[in-house]
């Protein structure tokens, strides 16, 4: 088992460096001694795990998986002998965080700053995105989203709930006017959000204890929230959207809240982590920190 761990650390560095000559001046050993390795490796192995030539230097689908396995690897080993140091309870490495693109610019990316300015020993990929981001397949430490998940194989801890707003801007009241009930929203210009060509027009509310649902017929959608939301603003249509998304242009009145007669679906926004024994500490520190970043904000319900 050591020898694996060795190669596995081995081949770790050879990616970073980016070349066989690279790895020889990190690990201060010859270019013949790097590529004898990586050429055993590879025959333990029984597969190509890079394409090279004097000038090319890629990783094969093999290689690439294997990486991707190595560095997780790699970091379990660290924070196993981390518990037992002194370091244990000092955040630091590298932590992969998927958000989504609306929430992650307006809410989100200050409070990561924030948190490598608290934690230096931490670094922090934040990755952006509506495209739904997976903590396995995109090689997460954690993704935050809106909603709990519904794969099982993962473990997901809520960080705050949020109310629905139905919503349009002034312009849009001043042309079409503002529903008077749920079921007037039939008749206006909806804007909906789509996902993997579904569209979210089922926008659910209750009418005192009831809980019903109203299928709007959109006239405009888009895979992008923020899209969405410039729309709405713009005065294009009525959306339905989260209250920590548009917080901001319902103070500032760039968008009005319709409908307050009724209450619209709460949300709950959760950060999703593979399910591990022991969480690195840097990914329960950032937990926390998000959490209680959170907590006391004006769209937290």
């Amino acid at each position: 088992m050591p020898d694996e761990i060795s190669d596995l650390k081995f081949f770790c560095t050879l990616v970073a460096a980016g070349s066989i000559a690279g790895c020889a001046r990190v690990v201060g050993m010859s270019s013949a001694a790097m590529s004898r390795r990586l050429s055993g490796l590879e025959a333990r192995l029984g597969t190509r795990l890079v394409t090279r030539t004097s000038r090319h230097f890629a990783l094969t689908a093999e290689g690439q998986r294997l990486h991707e396995r190595a560095v997780r690897i790699m970091e379990e080993i660290e924070e196993a002998e981390a518990e037992v140091t002194a370091r244990a309870d000092i955040p630091h490495g590298l932590l992969r965080v998927g958000v989504p693109s609306e929430l992650g610019r307006k809410r989100l990316a200050g409070i990561v700053a924030a948190f490598v300015e608290k934690y230096p020993d931490v670094t922090v990929h934040l990755t952006l995105s509506d495209a739904g981001l997976d903590v396995i397949d995109d090689g997460l430490d954690i993704a935050i989203r809106a909603g709990m998940p519904p794969d099982q194989g993962v473990m997901a801890t809520t960080l705050i709930s949020s109310r629905r707003v139905v919503c349009a801007s002034p312009d849009y009241r001043a042309r079409r006017g503002l529903p008077a009930t749920p079921h007037d929203l039939l008749k206006h210009d909806c804007i909906c959000l789509l996902r993997r060509q579904r569209i979210f027009n089922e926008w659910v509310y209750h009418d005192g204890k009831v809980r019903k649902e109203i299928h709007v017929t959109p006239h405009l959608a888009a895979s992008s929230s923020e899209v969405v939301h410039d729309w709405a603003v713009s005065g294009h249509g009525i959306a339905l959207k989260v209250l920590w998304d548009i917080a901001d242009d319902l103070k500032c009145g760039r968008l009005i809240e319709c409908l307050t007669s009724y209450t619209w679906e709460e949300i709950v926004l959760c950060a999703v982590y593979p399910s591990r024994a022991h969480l690195p500490s840097r990914t329960r520190f950032f937990l926390d920190f998000v959490r209680q970043a959170l907590r006391h904000r004006d769209f937290v319900t």
